[in-house]
């Protein structure tokens, strides 16, 4: 007869495998943790060996910026102590209010020579701290770990985008805005003699229509002897003569002008119909800064503005627009030349020498200046002479394209 304990012993189940169960899971999961680290460690591993932007172009690139701002700061700050000291007795003698000499001209006249002269600005920032990273030897020490010339380059590339980025924007679109003042204000309290009337001009307002003025006046916004053609299959059917013409400012609608004193003779055939008034209201498609050019007037314009202008103005047949040809093409010049001159100066300043950064920079000032030098000898060419605008602003930049590929085949490797 079996006992309670026997029945107990035969009838006792094996212990549940929960606990082995619990131990699977741990250690199921702990392996999919390791093989989870592991293609992490491998992500990790590739990101590191192909990433764009390392420690050591973090490094370079802000230490590219930082000396460029810098520079600009410095030669800026210098150069509008120089301008104040050239120009007070002007101001002063002309009664310049203090307002408009710090707000109206010093504060656009800041950005807008520091954007003129970009380029120059890189190249002696690129040349001076190229120049200190290689007497500490941290050239030599990059290299060594198998950094290639080439892949040097990187960094200060990437530097030069972002000036060029910047400048570009600022020249094409911001500095424009505020050169209107400035321009504006050296007419008025710097500039001698500044015209302000001309003479025959004359200019196709519409298809077949062509006005003539035989003088204008700008200062009261009014013209003489003024006349208004219209042809149709280059046939005369309408002739508008009067005495004066004068642009109305305080119209909302542009190309508003009051016609005084006038006389028109309609041609239907051979008939010609006759009607004359004192005062008539017209809108003609044309503005009073289509006959007076002042001085630096094509930086006052936005690019677009400027691509406008110049298209309207060949229509019309002006051939006077030389100048905002000029202007049109050396802003994207201009940018892209910084590229050129950070090639030029890494190659040039990426050697240690004995001397320190006294020959490099000399080379360097040097070659700013002679690009300096090409631009305006190469301007002047074309606003003068009969060479194409975008031919004479580029070549400055394809000679320098050479001299920069002459200098990286001679740059230490």
């Amino acid at each position: 007869m079996t006992t309670h304990s026997d029945i107990g012993d035969t009838m006792s189940v094996p212990e549940t495998d929960g606990a082995e169960v619990r131990k699977r899971h741990k250690v199921f999961g702990r392996r999919k943790t390791v093989t989870g680290n592991k293609w992490l460690g491998k992500i990790r591993e590739f990101m590191a060996c192909h990433q764009i932007i390392s420690l050591i172009d973090r490094y370079i690139i802000g230490k590219y910026l930082g000396t460029y701002f810098f520079s600009i700061a410095l030669i800026i700050s210098i150069a509008v102590v120089f301008d104040f000291n050239e120009n007070i007795d002007k101001f002063l003698s002309r009664n310049a209010p203090l307002e408009e000499i710090m707000f109206d001209y010093y504060l656009n006249f800041i950005p807008f020579y520091a954007n003129l002269f970009s380029q120059l600005f890189a190249f002696i920032s690129v040349i001076f701290f190229t120049t200190k990273l290689a007497e500490n030897s941290e050239i030599i020490a990059m290299m060594s770990t198998g950094v290639s010339f080439r892949r040097l380059m990187r960094p200060y590339m990437i530097s030069a985008a972002v000036i060029v980025c910047l400048t570009y924007v600022l020249g094409a679109y911001v500095i424009p805005r505020g050169s209107v003042k400035m321009v504006k204000f050296e007419n008025t309290y710097k500039r001698r003699n500044v015209p302000t009337y001309t003479r025959n001009v004359q200019l196709e307002v519409d298809t077949g229509v062509i006005a003539y003025i035989g003088r204008y006046e700008d200062n009261i916004k009014t013209g003489y002897e003024f006349t208004l053609d219209k042809f149709v299959n280059k046939k005369l059917v309408s002739h508008l003569q009067a005495s004066t013409i004068q642009y109305d400012t305080l119209s909302e609608e542009p190309y508003h002008w009051i016609v005084k004193n006038y006389q028109v003779r309609n041609l239907q055939g051979m008939r010609e119909v006759l009607s004359h008034g004192m005062r008539l209201d017209s809108v003609i498609r044309m503005e009073p800064q289509d006959f007076l050019i002042t001085k630096g007037q094509q930086t006052t314009l936005t690019t677009p503005e400027l691509k406008q202008y110049i298209e309207r103005q060949k229509q019309r047949g002006f051939a006077n627009i030389k100048e905002f040809e000029v202007e049109y093409w050396k802003r994207g010049a201009s940018s892209f030349a910084i590229f050129i001159m950070t090639a030029i100066g890494l190659s040039l300043s990426a050697k240690k020498r004995k001397n320190g950064m006294g020959i490099s920079l000399g080379i360097g000032i040097g070659l700013a200046l002679a690009y300096i030098l090409f631009q305006t000898i190469s301007s002047t060419f074309a606003i003068n002479a009969n060479m194409p605008p975008v031919v004479a602003v580029w070549i400055p930049n394809v000679i320098f394209i050479f001299i920069a590929f002459y200098v990286y085949k001679k740059a230490p490797k």
